[in-house]
């Protein structure tokens, strides 16, 4: 499968530029090994995924498990991945919720050139948005969030951040859809790793870690 994304250039202050001649580029569509076609955003020195990694395979073809049984959940360690309340459609909008044991697979989460980020490339975001990044960050208004505080969602820097919510690490429910969007990074420290995390009616961009097992949304960064 084939596409094509814009490329659209971002200020200093984190501002989204309009689409003109002169600062969107027109290239080759980002496509993963099941023919989803992503768009991205070139935020400062750094080419973001625009939208939720939605992948069932990794890189080299192989699948990743797929856990429909919430009592399943807990207990996979070589990675897996869930839609939202099991029902594709929410993944056709937010992207597809993985443990961390899929983001640490050696078979390779993203497409070829791309990868799952550090938490110092997700710091080294927030440090170019600025203040108040999370609010640059999230998709504006209340089509997905459930609702939004005037002055919290700008998504002036074009990373349109939506509210995949989780899945719980010890009994695999789901939660938060539209509240929260929680972003795996590759960093962890024995049983848990980091992630950073983007709430309704809140303007920060925040870190913390958790277990393994939880099922988060997946960015992917250009090498």
């Amino acid at each position: 499968m084939t596409g094509t994304y814009k490329v659209y250039a971002v200020d200093a202050a984190g501002n989204l530029s309009g689409a003109s001649v002169d600062n969107v580029t027109i290239v080759s569509g980002l496509v993963d090994i099941d023919g989803n076609v992503y768009s991205t955003v070139v935020i400062g020195t750094q080419t973001w995924m625009a939208e939720n990694l939605k992948v069932t395979k990794y890189r080299n073809g192989d699948n990743i498990t797929h856990i429909t049984t919430n009592s399943d959940w807990p207990n996979d360690t070589d990675g897996a991945y869930g839609d939202y309340n099991n029902n594709p459609t929410n993944s056709d909008t937010y992207g597809r919720l993985y443990n961390w044991y899929a983001v640490d697979n050696s078979s390779g989460l993203c497409p070829e050139g791309w990868h799952v980020p550090t938490s110092e490339e997700y710091n080294a975001l927030k440090t170019h948005l600025g203040t108040n990044a999370g609010q640059k960050m999230k998709e504006a208004g209340t089509e997905h969030w459930n609702s939004t505080t005037t002055g919290t969602d700008s998504n002036s820097s074009g990373f349109t951040a939506l509210p995949a919510g989780l899945r719980i690490y010890n009994n695999g429910a789901f939660s938060n859809l539209g509240v929260y969007n929680y972003l795996w990074v590759s960093d962890s420290s024995g049983s848990r790793a980091n992630y950073w995390y983007l709430q309704r009616n809140v303007t920060t961009f925040r870190t913390y870690n958790v277990y393994k097992n939880y099922g988060f949304s997946v960015r992917c960064l250009k090498d």
